[in-house]
């Protein structure tokens, strides 16, 4: 019998693919504007945007992730329970349905749920909330 399933966004950090749940996402936008710092910071924290009229505290998931790519990302991922706030990541690739017995939750950890395997790779499923 299948488990539930759920929609998530698949997305790339680096050379590895990545995915949240989408329920997480209320927009992705192209990282287009001045990213502006701010002083004293936690390290993840690239800075700051104005997104239609909102200040949005940009977060790159490769410093939380200690992913080795010192390029900064394209797109935004605007996170819809966290007010905001936004992930920088490189590409956005597809919302997919995955089903919860796919995901091998023995790779979790603080800030991921496991991996699935999707199209001959692996995707490792993070927790956006524990990144940030």
């Amino acid at each position: 019998m299948a488990g539930e399933t759920t929609n998530v966004l698949e997305f790339s950090l680096g050379d590895g693919r990545y995915c949240i749940d989408i329920s997480h996402v209320e927009e992705i936008v192209d990282a287009d504007e001045e990213i502006t710092p701010v002083p004293n910071a936690d390290e993840q924290v690239v800075g700051v945007v104005d997104l239609r009229g909102e200040t949005t505290t940009i977060v790159d998931p490769k410093t939380a992730l200690d992913l080795d790519d010192s390029e900064l990302g394209r797109r935004i991922i605007v996170l819809s329970d966290l007010d905001g706030t936004g992930l920088l990541i490189d590409d956005v690739h597809q919302v997919v349905d995955v089903d919860e017995e796919e995901v091998d939750d023995s790779t979790a950890s603080e800030s991921t749920r496991g991996v699935i395997r999707h199209e001959d790779r692996f995707v490792v499923w993070i927790d956006p909330v524990a990144l940030v």
